[in-house]
């Protein structure tokens, strides 16, 4: 039996030997546990048979106490800690090398996949299927579903540890970062990045994820009901971190001049570009680009004159895997470059982003689920002062994983000097949004709708949440909000939301346009010559082409009001007017008909204005420019009257 040693607040630890070992998995293994590596572990350490407990960790930390049950989840003395984020962890490390005089610290991710395996080179120790005892609810949900998490009730591995596989996540040492094939001797991880790595997966989770490779990672400061941790009692191994990874092709040779905006389109004369495909994945692609999903896009135009698309790619919107993509469409460029990884939080579902620049600073807001799905998020957000090409540590600016913080790709800056950034309040066809406001540049943030419940979406009333979910929203002259919505219609029609108090208040109308549904998002924004800009997707819609006849049209629409959102015109196609084809508009949109009367049937789409007036679109795969005088040219008659 290996050497154990119990310390003075009773945690027990067992003697990890030294050994090599092969560390990954391939085949069956994701992405990014490959490719697989020899690892050497030269010393001898000490690792805790359990994870902490909140009896052990509450010597340390007290006011822990007032967070156990949240969520229903880790209640007792003998329940794993949880909600406890890698900083405190760190720091319950080094409380406990001061009071026991030894050195306590967090596993390296290479230690702690060795001591799981415990000489076996199966998917689990218990070989290639994890037997039921140690199954703990593991099926994904909306939100967690408590189970009991006392410490050690499950099988110990061969070398005597519990809870390898499952039960809570595990913080190691490690910055995440991919891996390399040389042969290794105690590595540490990466030098630095934006996520801590965690190991073991945990309860409300696909047994998949319990695998002895699998890795996943956050930011250090998250927290929430799925992640814990071990410690060991060892020197950390002086060993020399892997350097970061270089560049993706979208951050590379940036150019950094200021662009002269100038010299744009006329726009006295109509313009228009497109479609010009952004979303350029090759066939096949499975991780860390997906070519299976790609969806839900956010745009800016940097300073230099670039303009640079995000996105979520994934196999399917709710797993784990869901991450963001970018592209640059550099200035002068004809296309756009291939797509390369943008953001991704490992094994973590991160749904839904947008950008927004304001002077010379590019904003990144995203989700940040606690596992899978976009019912658990987190907010967060990053900047980049020099085109993109960098992009400051990820911060978290709304930390309670729930509703609500699932951005909407139409932030913008207000008269005031506010940022406003909109998020889905609900999950679902319908719901509503709420908006989170910055008025210090992006160093706090207020949701105004936040603890308030659900209002009555109908005509006249008044509640805290915009009527409708993907909300498009932009800022009226007399600086009120003005928002449209998918689903809460009103009286069959899409809703309209507006504010006179920065969000604290809304209230209700229809608007005249039909309702979205499924796979579709609207844009509304106040463009820079002054009228308001409507983007939406009608099955039928009369408008009037230029010969003064009424016709019958389908798909993507723009309209224009020139009177704050009461009334309503220049309705037309968002087409190029040639000849019907087939073109892929990617994402929930698939193949479609664009031609003289038809348009994309659906895509979420993002919409920003340059400083040349030109109006760019992007939906699910395709990007479309225009300016105001396009948009207020009726759509030529069909080619038969126009003869």
């Amino acid at each position: 039996m290996a050497e154990t040693l119990t310390n003075s607040i009773g945690m027990t630890f067992v003697r990890i030997e030294p050994g090599s070992f092969l560390m990954g998995q391939d085949p069956g293994g994701d992405f990014d546990e490959r490719p697989v590596h020899k690892v050497t572990i030269s010393q001898p350490f000490h690792m805790a048979v359990t994870e902490v407990t909140n009896a052990q960790y509450e010597q340390f930390d007290p006011a822990h106490k007032a967070l156990r049950g949240s969520g229903g989840v880790s209640k007792e003395d003998d329940e794993v800690a949880v909600f406890v984020s890698w900083h405190e962890a760190a720091a319950f490390c080094e409380w406990l090398s001061a009071k026991e005089g030894k050195p306590y610290r967090l596993p390296t991710e290479a230690e702690w996949e060795y001591a799981c395996r415990a000489g076996t080179t199966t998917r689990f120790s218990t070989g290639d299927k994890l037997p039921k005892a140690y199954e703990k609810h593991q099926k994904t949900e909306w939100q967690p579903v408590a189970v009991p998490l006392h410490a050690g009730t499950t099988p110990p591995n061969p070398w005597g540890l519990h809870d390898m596989h499952g039960n809570v996540e595990e913080w190691c040492q490690d910055w995440y970062g991919p891996y390399v094939a040389d042969d290794q001797t105690d590595p540490v991880g990466r030098v630095d990045g934006d996520f801590k790595v965690t190991r073991g997966g945990s309860y409300g989770t696909e047994v998949a994820f319990l695998r002895s490779a699998n890795r996943m990672a956050t930011l250090p400061e998250d927290k929430h009901w799925f992640i814990g941790f071990r410690v060991v009692q060892a020197p950390l191994p002086d060993t020399t971190p892997l350097p970061k990874t270089g560049p993706e092709l979208w951050a590379q040779d940036v150019d950094q001049s200021a662009h002269d905006w100038a010299n744009g389109p006329d726009p006295a004369k109509p313009y228009f570009k497109g479609p010009r495909t952004y979303v350029k994945i090759p066939p096949r692609s499975n991780g860390p680009l997906y070519s299976a999903h790609n969806h839900c896009p956010a745009l800016a135009a940097c300073p230099n004159g670039d303009l640079l698309a995000i996105w979520y790619t994934t196999r399917m919107e709710p797993g784990r895997e869901l991450a963001i993509a970018a592209a640059r469409l550099r200035r002068g460029a004809a296309e756009w470059e291939p797509a390369a990884p943008f953001w991704d939080a490992p094994d973590r579902n991160d749904h839904a982003s947008a950008l927004l620049c304001v002077g010379n600073t590019l904003y990144h807001f995203n989700g940040l689920s606690s596992d899978a799905t976009w019912g658990k998020l987190a907010l967060i957000m990053r900047t980049s002062t020099d085109n993109g090409a960098t992009w400051s540590k990820a911060r978290i600016i709304n930390p309670n994983h729930g509703f609500r913080n699932m951005p909407i790709a139409s932030a913008f800056e207000t008269i005031e000097g506010y940022l406003v950034l909109p998020c889905d309040a609900a999950t679902g066809g319908q719901g509503g949004s709420a908006i989170h406001v910055s008025r210090d540049g992006g160093e706090t943030w207020v949701d105004p709708g936040a603890g308030r419940p659900a209002p009555d979406f109908k005509a006249g009333a008044t509640g805290a949440w915009i009527a409708g979910i993907h909300t498009g929203i932009t800022q009226l002259e007399d600086g009120s909000l003005i928002a449209v919505g998918r689903g809460n219609d009103i009286d069959g029609l899409m809703p309209m939301s507006r504010s006179n108090d920065m969000g604290e208040t809304w209230t209700y109308s229809a608007t005249p346009f039909p309702p979205i549904s499924g796979g579709q998002r609207a844009i509304l924004r106040r463009i820079e010559e002054g009228p308001l800009l409507a983007l939406s997707f009608a099955e039928r819609l009369a408008v009037t082409d230029a010969s003064g006849q009424e016709c019958i049209v389908s798909g993507l629409f723009s309209a224009l009001s020139y009177d704050s959102g009461k009334t309503w015109t220049a309705y037309r196609l968002v087409t190029d007017d040639a000849p019907a084809r087939e073109v892929d508009g990617g994402g929930n949109t698939g193949r479609f008909t664009l031609g003289p009367r038809s348009a994309e049937p659906r895509g979420y789409m993002a919409c920003i204005q340059t400083p040349d007036s030109v109006i760019h679109l992007i939906s699910s795969k395709q990007h479309y420019a225009f300016n105001l005088k396009w948009l207020e040219t009726p759509m030529p008659p069909p080619p038969a009257a126009a003869g």
